[in-house]
């Protein structure tokens, strides 16, 4: 377990700490209840050890300032036990009211130690899993269950902080929006089960895009989502004005590389997009301007001949 342990007295902490040590966990000490708080606030822990007595900002003040600060999630909750010299009643009572969840006496012997850290190294290793299994649970409702990429919802909730920042530092922010040409022709004829595989044929392909765009440095941050049905959105919340376009094409010539058949599709006879690249630089106003031009280029795109992009 990786352990902080909050005692005022040095020559205290450091025999704890090598007692712990001894059990394989790793230590880190805080002199004093700030200094908690602010490693707290900067680091993960599995335990905290809490002296009650300490000059300024005892335990119990301390506990429950860092209380304030996790998280309403199971998974966010740090054991803290409360180690003192006076295992007074009063201080028991007080030690679970502040939000500490045991207590134990510095004069505890050995083995009473050591097996506590035993039961909290058990509940270390199932806040884990927890974490871990909701961490599955949080990625799979913000994923569209046919593509794997964003869905609506998680799209939205990410633009509008990434817009609000844009908006803050003066950043230009661009999208693309992104339709599969005629692809109620390409259903109609080939069947909804190919019409699904159709689009994640797309969206795998516009991911890689995206992900190209992030190693190449073009975009940082750039990601793909699902908007609904046949249209798909690239968000761009911090690149250079311009890059949206080169993207834009990067989109379109990719698409018809998959050379997936659509005899339906005019004069192209596979699978193709329309693009509608939108730059607002620098970000200003409400985001809603940017997915409104993004639209309108998306239209001209269409209108224009498919296979294409528009950008502003």
């Amino acid at each position: 377990m990786k352990i902080l342990l909050v005692d005022d007295s040095r020559a205290i902490a450091m025999v704890t700490t090598a007692r712990l040590e001894s059990y394989g966990h790793e230590v880190r000490h805080a002199i004093n209840g700030q200094t908690a708080i602010d490693l707290f606030q900067s680091d993960h822990f599995d335990l905290i050890l809490m002296d009650i007595e300490m000059p300024g900002m005892n335990g119990f003040e301390t506990t429950t300032r860092i209380r304030a600060q996790e998280g309403h999630e199971p998974w966010a909750w740090t054991p803290i036990i409360f180690v003192t010299a006076t295992d007074s009643d009063t201080n028991l009572v007080t030690a679970i009211e502040a939000g500490g969840d045991d207590f134990i006496s510095k004069s505890s012997p050995e083995s009473v130690l050591q097996a506590k850290m035993k039961a909290m190294t058990r509940i270390a290793a199932l806040r884990a899993r927890l974490a871990q299994a909701n961490g599955k649970l949080q990625d799979q409702a913000n994923r569209d269950g046919l593509t794997g990429l964003l869905n609506r919802r998680a799209m939205d909730l990410r633009v509008d902080s990434l817009w609000e920042e844009a908006v803050r530092l003066g950043k230009p922010f661009s999208l693309l929006m992104i339709d599969v040409d005629n692809f109620k022709k390409y259903n109609d004829h080939y069947g909804h089960q190919a019409g699904d595989e159709c689009l994640c044929a797309v969206a795998a392909c516009i991911e890689r895009v995206a992900v190209q765009a992030n190693e190449d440095q073009m975009a940082p941050g750039v990601f793909a989502a699902r908007y609904g049905g046949e249209e798909f959105s690239l968000v761009i919340p911090d690149a250079a004005a311009g890059v949206h376009v080169g993207i834009a094409m990067a989109v379109v010539e990719a698409i018809a590389a998959l050379a997936i058949e659509h005899t339906s599709n005019e004069a192209w006879g596979v699978v193709t997009v329309s693009v509608g690249a939108a730059c607002v630089t620098p970000a200003n106003g409400l985001v809603k301007q940017v997915f409104r031009l993004a639209d309108e280029l998306l239209y001209q795109a269409k209108d224009a001949g498919r296979n294409r992009h528009e950008s502003n």
